[in-house]
């Protein structure tokens, strides 16, 4: 009897503790729908196009949207933010790579002291956080690749790229075949080009670029599979938009759009210098950047050229075979088909 007792006072427990858990995720939710709500039906435009486009970029939430707004707003929010924002082509002239910046010399500051080949910084603004790697010498930045493309194949996460290459550090690049948010990332989107070969893609169509030539100066905008190789381009991925063409800022007119989430981009200064970003997002202190913010970045760090990379559940960064931004993901990083590897330093 007194077993029975005691066998239904831990049921009891149990039941209401169940109880409690099902009350507050019920109030979550409808919080979380109100807030939402609020956003969409208020009278903010500038509040509903964020939430639009921080939405529409995630794989898997595409379909809250809908909840709140009609297809036809939806577009009118989100535009064209993903297309060529410029039809400016690279002025390879404006890089000029400085023998310091090319294996020779290390450079020095005014006092004399000897400038680091690879530099890592911090940097954050009012939604976000993230991670910022500098490298003086273009040469040592690359595509690397998870192997043979296609169907067929699955990609790789970054840190084990990291290892096939042995490299020093890495950052995701281009996008990939991702049908909600459950792709294996074996198929690029758009070209790739690694280490001088043409690993992806086909020389008749036009891609958005983003990737060196042989003398190390980053190119990003549209060309042919066949311009490219004329070009010289020896490592490029594809995705967008572009953000910096020529030192002048795509977003001169009006903001480039986009919503709060993690971002990659890559640029290049005027002396050479590669910048590598990764901003993380979908945290509790880094909702994440916008298109606008990484121009914001970019050009405090004095970038000529510069373009977003694949972001969202992808952008993470390695160094010294370490995970040291946040991955948004729930399951950790994903697999992909490419990345920007840094090799290490001579």
């Amino acid at each position: 009897m007194a077993q029975a007792k005691k066998r239904l006072t831990v049921g009891k427990i149990v039941g209401r503790v169940l109880i409690v858990i099902l009350t507050t995720l019920i109030l979550i939710v409808i919080a979380l729908y109100m807030l939402m709500l609020v956003i969409a039906k208020g009278p903010s435009n500038s509040a509903k196009a964020k939430f639009v486009n921080t939405m529409n970029e995630t794989s898997a939430l595409k379909f809250i949207p809908k909840m709140y707004f009609t297809q036809e707003e939806i577009a009118e929010y989100v535009g064209s933010f993903r297309d060529n924002t410029t039809e400016e082509v690279t002025d390879a002239a404006l890089v000029k790579i400085t023998p310091k910046n090319a294996g020779g010399e290390p450079a020095v500051d005014e006092n004399g002291k000897v400038q680091p080949e690879t530099e890592l910084v911090d940097v954050s603004g009012s939604t976000f956080r993230g991670k910022l790697l500098k490298i003086k010498d273009p040469s040592r930045v690359y595509v690397g690749i998870s192997g043979q493309f296609g169907q067929a194949y699955e990609g790789k996460r970054v840190l084990e790229m990291v290892a096939d290459y042995g490299a020093l550090a890495a950052i995701n690049a281009g996008g990939f075949e991702d049908l909600n948010g459950v792709g294996n990332g074996g198929t690029p989107l758009g070209m790739v080009v690694s280490q001088g070969e043409l690993r992806w893609g086909a020389m008749d169509t036009s891609y958005d670029i983003i990737g060196f030539d042989n003398n190390n100066i980053l190119h990003v905008g549209t060309m042919t599979g066949q311009q490219a190789m004329d070009l010289g381009i020896r490592d490029a991925v594809c995705f967008g938009p572009v953000l910096i063409v020529n030192g002048k800022p795509v977003n001169e007119e009006k903001d480039l759009g986009g919503g709060f989430n993690p971002r990659s981009a890559i640029g290049q200064t005027a002396d050479g210098t590669v910048l590598l970003l990764v901003i993380d997002g979908r945290q509790a202190n880094s909702l994440g950047a916008t298109y606008d913010d990484i121009i914001d970045i970019m050009l405090k760090n004095d970038a000529v050229n510069a373009a977003n990379l694949d972001g969202g559940s992808s952008s993470h960064m390695i160094y010294n075979n370490e995970i040291i931004t946040v991955c948004s993901s729930l399951y950790g990083p994903r697999r992909m088909p490419t990345c920007w590897l840094v090799a290490p330093e001579t």
